[in-house]
């Protein structure tokens, strides 16, 4: 028989027992949503119910909302802590594709989890509900991998006028649950994140690898990963000056065209889509994270997350220094980071002065920034798929 969750009377007991499955409801407590981004998660909205006015004559009284968005079914259930049970499911109203469940008896934070007809658990860890709060949830539960496709296998740029195959990743809830919005990360160098076969050196970035772990363990918010090939010009794309070393370079304000004013646009168009500048992120590493630290300074209003891995911020004299001090906008979030190790060393030490110069401009670490040094590392795919989901955590969030 499978474990359940643990009631108080039971907290002497192993903590072997409180380990479940994503069969079951997990028991273990969600990261913390953080500061400056959208409560909004792919998987459920928390919003604050008014509280009514209290008199020393009359008690306090809330009301606590689940609604539970799943085309198709025909029944939900809740199990969860108290008021609920983990035993036996509570039946939720239907209306068209929403169910809801309203509880007077909530006093203290309550774990949850619908069941698909009182029978199978939403997969993923529980979601966590706060007296007088209504939390809209948008559960799957069978879809354990999601998609990758090229989308586009010849997306035409008038900015930049030339074409590239586009590759979508999309995550399980999306595959599953219609009625579910996400985040978009745009990531560079698409032929890179998702195949080893068509890789740099046949290291992938195992972008879908960790997006799927991460739905069934919480750890990342699901999003939808849109990945541009680079051109053959991908220095001129990916580069925000001109240096006089390199004369094809500084085309990156016209692939910032491509990505604002062409690609997106048809990505909201197109797919369930969250568009706004706290759940859309720009994540690259060397000319790749250079280009994404200027889109967070250059483009602010549209990429609120920014993820600048190993970035070369060596190119042209370290002019992203600059750049970003002077920028007019700033983005919401920013996570940097390097290696220490190889020829180069991974330009850690003109990276270190990118990251001070975000942490000038007021950023603050953990919170609005991150700066990460990973020990041993050098220039390369391998070391950037392991930093990766520490990247897509801190800039996303966590999934409960």
């Amino acid at each position: 028989m499978l474990a359940r969750p643990m009631r108080p009377l039971l907290l002497l007991l192993p903590l072997a027992l409180l380990a479940c499955s994503n069969d079951e409801p997990s028991g273990v407590a969600a990261d913390s949503a953080l500061e400056d981004v959208a409560v909004a998660v792919d998987t459920f909205v928390a919003v604050d119910s008014a509280s009514p006015e209290t008199t020393a004559d009359a008690p306090v009284s809330t009301k606590t909302i689940v609604r539970v968005h799943y085309p198709g079914a025909k029944t939900i259930a809740l199990r969860g802590s108290a008021p609920w049970s983990w035993e036996k499911g509570a039946a939720m109203t239907a209306s068209g594709d929403t169910f809801t469940l309203e509880a007077d008896a909530l006093t203290a934070d309550a774990e949850l989890k619908p069941l698909l007809d009182d029978t199978t658990w939403s997969r993923g860890p529980n979601y966590k509900i706060k007296p007088g709060q209504t939390l809209d949830v948008y559960p799957h539960f069978t879809t354990v991998k999601g998609k990758v496709e090229k989308r586009w296998p010849a997306f035409a740029s008038t900015a930049l006028a030339n074409t590239r195959a586009v590759y979508v990743y999309y995550p399980p809830t999306y595959l599953e649950n219609a009625a579910a919005k996400f985040p978009v990360v745009y990531m560079h160098d698409g032929q890179n994140l998702f195949d080893s076969a068509t890789a740099f050196g046949g290291n992938e970035w195992e972008v879908d690898e960790t997006m799927d772990r991460a739905a069934e363990d919480g750890s990342i918010r699901e999003a939808i990963i849109v990945g541009p090939e680079n051109a053959s010009g991908r220095m001129y794309e990916y580069t925000p000056t001109r240096a006089a070393a390199y004369p094809s370079s500084g085309g990156g304000d016209s692939y910032l065209t491509l990505l604002v004013d062409e690609l997106k646009p048809k990505v909201d168009a197109e797919l369930r889509t969250l568009p706004g500048r706290d759940t859309t992120a720009v994540i690259g590493s060397s000319l790749g994270g250079l280009i994404s630290a200027y889109a967070g300074v250059k483009k602010p209003a549209t990429f609120g997350l920014v993820g600048a891995m190993s970035p070369s911020t060596w190119w042209d004299n370290k002019a992203i220094l600059e750049i970003v001090a002077k920028g007019a906008g700033k983005p919401l979030r920013v996570y940097v980071d390097s290696g220490d190790a190889g020829t180069s060393a991974d330009d850690k030490d003109n990276t270190k002065l990118l990251a001070d110069t975000y942490r000038s401009l007021g950023f603050v670490d953990d919170v609005s920034f991150k700066y990460v040094v990973q020990a041993g590392a050098s220039h390369s795919e391998v070391y950037w798929a392991q930093r990766l989901p520490g990247a897509l955590k801190f800039l996303l969030g966590a999934g409960r």
